[in-house]
């Protein structure tokens, strides 16, 4: 079954889509890191790293739902095997096999929050691909521009948003959102122009589903410490250093675990 975690009446569901290794080593992928806070780091999330040292990636959606309401998904896995992600990522991914066992309907998917729009992350929300055929689909713009821009370079634009455009169901925005009570969509940059997390607070409980704020162990226990592919590092380090602050726990695509203290 999947792995939840309460956040007072609200109830945050962990869906792994797929695991495996990343494809980059990961002292490229956090060049500045030393031995010592790389065996801090696996000692603490033991299940991201393979006997071979390699980095071993979760690749997970979450959803939030507050008793049998609606559901607000975010990010959409690595999809199908003919997804995106497939040059790279583990595919097919299992997303809707880890709906049916959490007892979630793809029709009680109201919203779709993709934190940024890397492959990895939207997946199953491509159209074609999806069985969300009614959810809103929540991006920030300036995600949006960026792949509008570099339209020939990548297929988000093409796949992704332009269907969602044309069927109505594309919510873009620039900065935060108030979803449903206790469930907001805040703007986190730095990672891509428009990352965005989704804050989950009920009374004094909080915890903050961070997409790719930070990526690995390593950055909860430094996280001034930069990651290669953040498209603005030093934004990111800001952002990620003013949101663990802020919550009492992260929900994180590629830990090995699905829940971790801030």
């Amino acid at each position: 079954m999947p792995v939840t975690h309460a956040v007072g009446r609200l109830t945050v569901i962990a869906l792994e889509d797929a695991e495996g290794p990343f494809f980059m080593p990961r002292a490229e992928a956090f060049p500045d890191a030393t031995a010592e806070q790389w065996a801090a780091a696996d000692a603490a999330d033991p299940a991201a790293v393979t006997a071979e040292g390699e980095w071993w990636l979760r690749f997970r959606s979450y959803a939030v739902r507050a008793g049998d309401g609606p559901v607000t998904l975010v990010d959409a896995g690595i999809g199908p095997a003919g997804s995106l992600a497939a040059d790279w990522a583990p595919v097919p991914g299992r997303l809707p096999g880890e709906l049916a066992a959490a007892g979630i309907d793809p029709a009680e998917v109201e919203t779709i929050v993709l934190t940024h729009l890397h492959n990895d992350h939207m997946g199953w929300a491509v159209p074609r691909d999806s069985p969300f055929t009614a959810a809103r689909v929540v991006v920030q713009r300036a995600d949006v521009a960026l792949y509008e821009a570099n339209r020939d370079q990548a297929g988000q634009f093409d796949l992704l948003v332009e269907p969602l455009r044309a069927e109505g169901r594309l919510h873009e925005l620039d900065g935060d959102l108030a979803l449903a009570p206790g469930i907001r969509v805040v703007a986190t940059p730095g990672h891509t122009p428009g990352h965005q997390s989704v804050l989950v607070e009920d009374g004094d409980d909080s915890l903050l589903v961070a997409g790719d704020m930070l990526v690995h162990a390593i950055q909860l226990l430094h996280p001034e410490l930069a990651y290669a592919s953040d498209f603005d590092p030093a934004q990111a380090r800001a952002t990620r250093q003013r949101a663990l602050k802020a919550v009492k726990a992260v929900a994180v695509s590629h830990l090995g675990e699905a829940f971790r203290q801030a």
